[in-house]
């Protein structure tokens, strides 16, 4: 059973943190899979990934290519399967989290604009699903451009 793990972004817009955690769950040797809520979302994704910082830039691929299977990073819209093998699920701008999803990824990452009241009321029914069907779940917050583990949710049986 996987374990959900909310970001309240605070500190740093999503462009920034988004590549920061891609690339540590990619050092754990996890495939990635971003999910945004919608195209027009994961188009701005993909631009901004293929900006990167100024030593190159994360690779990754859209849903829907020929290569989905082979892809590191694979975005996608919530209506789009993941077909990347993804050990690492990663939401943005309210995409849906399913308790099933909690169960077919080793992790998922909800990322949330701490700034933007409707986001945050979005992450809070959304930490309520998970943590009644049962499953752990953290909440991460920013701190002098750090992440602080606020608090957690064990599973339950």
């Amino acid at each position: 059973m996987g374990q959900a793990y909310f970001y309240h972004l605070t500190d740093s817009p999503l462009a920034q943190a988004l590549p920061i955690l891609i690339e540590r769950a990619r050092a754990a040797g996890w495939r990635v899979a971003v999910r945004g809520p919608d195209a027009e979302t994961v188009a701005q994704l993909d631009s901004t990934l293929w900006g990167g910082a100024e030593d190159g830039f994360l690779a990754h691929g859209l849903a829907g290519g020929a290569h989905d299977g082979l892809q590191p990073v694979l975005l996608c819209a919530a209506d789009q399967a993941v077909t990347n093998g993804a050990a690492c699920l990663m939401t943005v701008g309210g995409a849906e989290v399913a308790a099933a999803d909690i169960s077919a990824f080793e992790r998922v990452c909800v990322m949330f604009d701490g700034l933007d009241g409707a986001a945050v009321a979005v992450a809070r029914t959304q930490w309520k699903a998970v943590t009644e069907a049962g499953h752990a779940a953290l909440y991460w917050a920013q701190e002098d451009g750090r992440w602080t583990k606020k608090t957690e949710s064990a599973a339950s049986a």
